[in-house]
């Protein structure tokens, strides 16, 4: 078949298109790779062992018992419950503050989201170093606010009731002869729970292991509760903030000087360290055992609790129909109970 001119004309133009066609093709640019993926979760190591000496001390501190049977058990327990520096204990509670605050998927998964690549999360991050209320913009913070209130106020208020049982066994082991006793060597004793609030407090090392775990999600923390509405304590922000870098990959050891700036509240600390000073002009005037008892109950547990729940901005605990145990010339006379021991020892 011959093909006429036209025909062939025809054909010619066609081939130059698809020539010009699949040249195109080949010259447009490959699909851009996937963006790279954010980095994982981290919190350095020594806001851990800072979380994990926090722990340990509230853990040793909410164990204390009333039961005193002598001078010697209100000593140790004495110890027990001034064995924290004011400063690392509340750094401490706000690294478990952000460590329960991981623990809120939502919130993690919002921050990431919020800072979806490298430029955004740098942005971020910095601005929280800058200002940490910048955090209450992120998604999740109300739900993850409200762990961090029920951990910390929780374990506040716990301490508090424990104290507060102590303080009243300063009443009733008036009955017994050993705690009207003069405390021996007082000024040592003085001296060795001052010694013991200057003292760093290491973590345990299994304590420290599940909250490493926990702070990157391996093995979260069961924590439950209802969101908190703003506003909120600094300690509660604070930590919020130190948990959004660790979600941003901005928690680690490299930026472990910004998270220590943020992990500060001047009210919190203030309150802390009068409890200290408190206790030492406890013991300073105490003499008998009881009188340490109530030292102990007062302003070792239960004015630290008292600041723990007020940091936390949970609601704080009320006492009702209790009267303080004053010393130093102030204390209620120990006759009465002295009478009802004397009664019972000559009933029949």
């Amino acid at each position: 078949m011959t093909l006429t001119p036209k025909v062939r004309a025809a054909i010619a133009g066609a081939a130059v298109a698809l020539t010009a066609l699949l040249a195109g093709c080949a010259s447009e640019p490959p699909p851009p790779p996937p963006p790279p993926p954010p980095p994982p979760v981290s919190l350095a190591p020594q806001l851990i062992e800072q979380a994990s000496a926090y722990r340990l001390y509230m853990q040793r501190a909410t164990a204390i018992s009333a039961s005193f049977a002598d001078g010697l058990q209100v000593q140790q327990a004495l110890k027990v419950g001034s064995a924290y520096e004011p400063q690392q204990l509340l750094k401490g509670a706000m690294a478990y503050g952000a460590i329960a605050a991981l623990q809120d998927q939502a919130f993690v998964s919002g921050v990431r989201t919020h800072a979806a690549d490298a430029q955004r999360r740098t942005e971020v991050a910095y601005a929280i170093m800058k200002d940490p209320t910048y955090v209450l913009s992120m998604p999740g913070a109300n739900s993850a606010a409200g762990l961090v209130v029920a951990a910390l106020g929780g374990e506040g208020r716990q301490l508090y009731a424990t104290g507060k049982a102590v303080k009243m066994a300063a009443y009733d082991v008036q009955r017994s002869a050993w705690s009207k006793a003069e405390v021996p060597n007082r000024p040592a004793r003085l001296a060795e729970m001052k010694n013991l609030s200057i003292t760093p407090l290491a973590g345990d090392a299994a304590e420290t292991l599940r909250l490493q775990q926990a702070a990157v999600g391996a093995a979260p923390i069961a924590l439950t509760a209802e969101p908190a509405s703003p506003p909120y304590s600094p300690v509660v922000v604070r930590s919020l903030a130190v948990a959004a870098l660790a979600a941003l990959g901005y928690g680690s050891e490299e930026y472990l000087s910004h998270a220590n700036a943020i992990l500060a509240d001047p009210g919190s600390s203030s309150c802390l360290s009068m409890s200290k000073l408190n206790l030492y002009q406890c013991l300073a005037v105490s003499k008998p055992h009881y009188e340490d008892v109530f030292c102990l109950g007062q302003h070792a547990l239960m004015d630290t609790g008292r600041c723990l729940v007020r940091g936390a901005g949970a609601a704080e605990p009320v006492d009702v129909n209790t009267q303080p145990l004053k010393i130093a010339g102030q204390l209620p006379s120990p006759a009465q109970p002295a009478v009802v021991a004397s009664q019972a020892s000559t009933a029949p």
